[in-house]
């Protein structure tokens, strides 16, 4: 870090991922690196006051600071042991320490005992905390690094747990999952799905997939559904609490949900489609992924709410490691609770690949309704809200169409027409916003549909915009929305132009990309080919150019 980029950082303030320090001693230092490290990593500046001024560290090592020092410090007083780079940097003519700290990828502690983690008071300001044994183990199975489910439960049984559960399960599984599950004893279904010690003791999953209330109380006390449907009023019509085995939860919440899931049913030809407000298929992988994924350490319910006709589901624990809102539909899968998310698997009731949200996407707007949205998601929980606004009714048949036809469309072209019919146009930037993925990529994509006949490309550059093909505006009955999507003509565009200039002796940037519909770069690359060309007279620059008519030329007298 340069002194450019070191006085940008403190200028912004201590942060979630920034710590300043005037001076600290050794083992403050390193309780310092290790809270920031179980957080997401960032930088310890030693030298700077909470208010952001830069007073200097004092030497460390008798009149310098040696920064291999520091690291080898940090190494040998941190388990598992941390690996940091520190370097020394002037500012002011004031010396700062500048720690940089990786995010640890198991839960790390100081050789002291002493486990820390970054956080933020009531006003907003970061800070360092202790980490409760609850969190640790919160920490621990959000890295991948602990699995709750596989923990022995001291005075747990095989006879307390429920034998129906225990023959739904061998149900489910040989009916549509791993049909050797269905013939198993207790004892071999437990082993092989990995919920029994090697002394014979049930784990947390048996107990969480098979356990009797009375077990779930007692064992798993953090472990509770709740059912709510609210009106449009915040009026309450349904509100059940529901302290259930896994499956037995799943299959409870799926059902709740049917009566406040209409479906509207059309006619495509000789083909009847319905079109229920949610998805099935997407409301199984949801209701499954709270209850799968949930962090189990901590003391929340999974709600499911239908709040007038929008579906939200919350599951407390934020999102596994490496997984966020922006990633959701490209990372690989992390599981917070691998074993359970197995079992499941293995029952056949979620995606196997471990990509049940891209299924939730799709089934969402293969049946043309709003795909779900993660906006509301944060540390402490994840929720899915599902809104039930209008059927987009022909991208629906559209889609059911290609599907009688060997045609599926996959998730990204789903989302893309999805895009075009309710904007009319799509640039790449915005379908890789959609898709997870890269310009680039996305670039690549809709290249292909429009292979496909389904995209007509109009622009170069940056300026280059998609619209659905005329076959596809005739498929859906709309053939008229092919020519206002389609746009103008350069010749239509020029002739706009000159109309409005005449009638209002100028035009800028923004009013022509208005006026036919361009973007701001577009119009002015039309505006400046038309200055060229002699037909408009530029004055000023840039963004504040104003274009006028050109002067009409005088005859040459004889």
């Amino acid at each position: 870090m340069d002194a450019a980029e070191l006085r940008k950082v403190i200028a912004a303030g201590e942060t979630y991922t920034v710590e300043f320090k005037s001076d600290v001693n050794d083992d403050e230092l390193v309780e310092a690196v290790a809270c920031l490290a179980n957080g997401d990593g960032g930088w310890l500046l030693i030298g700077v006051s909470d208010d952001g001024e830069a007073v200097g560290a004092p030497p460390r090592h008798g009149s310098t600071t040696h920064s291999e020092r520091i690291a080898a410090l940090v190494a040998n007083k941190t388990t598992p042991s941390l690996s940091v780079e520190a370097s020394t940097e002037q500012l002011d003519g004031k010396e700062i320490l500048v720690v940089a700290v990786p995010k640890a990828s198991r839960v790390l502690a100081t050789t002291s005992g002493r486990y820390l983690r970054r956080a933020t008071d009531v006003h907003g300001k970061p800070e360092c905390r202790p980490m409760p044994p609850h969190e640790i183990q919160t920490r621990a199975s959000a890295l991948g690094a602990h699995d709750v489910s596989t923990l022995p439960i001291a005075g747990l049984s095989i006879d307390d747990l429920d034998s129906g559960e225990l023959d739904r399960f061998r149900n489910v599984a040989g009916s549509g999952g791993d049909s050797v599950l269905a013939s198993l004893s207790a004892v071999d279904l437990l082993s092989a799905l990995g919920f029994m010690s090697r002394d014979g003791t049930p784990t947390l999953g048996a107990a969480l997939l098979f356990g009797t209330p009375a077990v779930l109380e007692t064992f798993v006390p953090t472990h509770e559904v709740v059912f709510q449907a609210l009106d449009p009023h915040d009026r309450v019509l349904a509100n059940r609490s529901l302290r259930a085995p896994l499956l037995r939860a799943m299959l409870e919440l799926t059902e709740a949900v049917k009566p406040y899931n209409p479906e509207e049913e059309i006619q495509d030809g000789l083909f009847r489609l319905g079109l229920p407000r949610f998805s099935d298929v997407a409301v199984r992988e949801l209701i499954a992924n709270a209850l799968v994924h949930r962090d189990y350490s901590i003391n929340r319910q999974v709600r499911l709410a239908i709040e007038d006709t929008t579906l939200s589901i919350t599951s407390p624990g934020g999102f596994p490691d490496g997984i966020t809102i922006g990633n959701l539909l490209t990372a690989p899968p992390q599981a917070r609770n691998p074993l359970i998310s197995e079992a499941f698997k293995r029952a056949g009731l979620v995606e196997r690949t471990g990509r049940g949200i891209n299924r939730v996407y799709r089934h969402q707007l293969v049946i043309g309704r709003p795909q779900p949205d993660y906006s509301r998601s944060n540390r402490s929980w994840v929720e899915a809200r599902v809104p039930g606004g209008a059927a987009d009714r022909e991208l629906a048949v559209f889609a059911a169409a290609a599907a009688r036809d060997d045609k599926v469309l996959d998730l990204r072209t789903l989302q893309v027409l999805n895009e075009v019919r309710s904007e009319g146009r799509i640039t790449s930037e915005r379908a890789a916003e959609l898709s997870h993925i890269a310009v680039a990529e996305a670039r690549a994509s809709l290249n292909i549909i429009v292979e496909r006949g389904l995209l007509e490309a109009r622009g170069e550059g940056r300026g280059r915009t998609y619209h659905l093909a005329a076959e596809v505006y005739r498929e859906i009955g709309e053939p008229a929305a092919y020519v206002r999507s389609r746009g103008f003509t350069p010749i239509q565009q020029e002739q706009m132009v000159l109309t409005y200039t005449a009638e209002h002796g100028s035009i800028g940037r923004s009013e022509a990309a208005e006026l036919c519909r361009l973007s701001p770069d577009q119009a002015s690359r039309l505006l400046r080919r038309m200055a060229s060309e002699g037909a408009l007279q530029m004055t000023g620059a840039r963004r504040t150019a104003r274009y006028r008519p050109s002067a009409p030329q005088l005859p040459t007298p004889t």
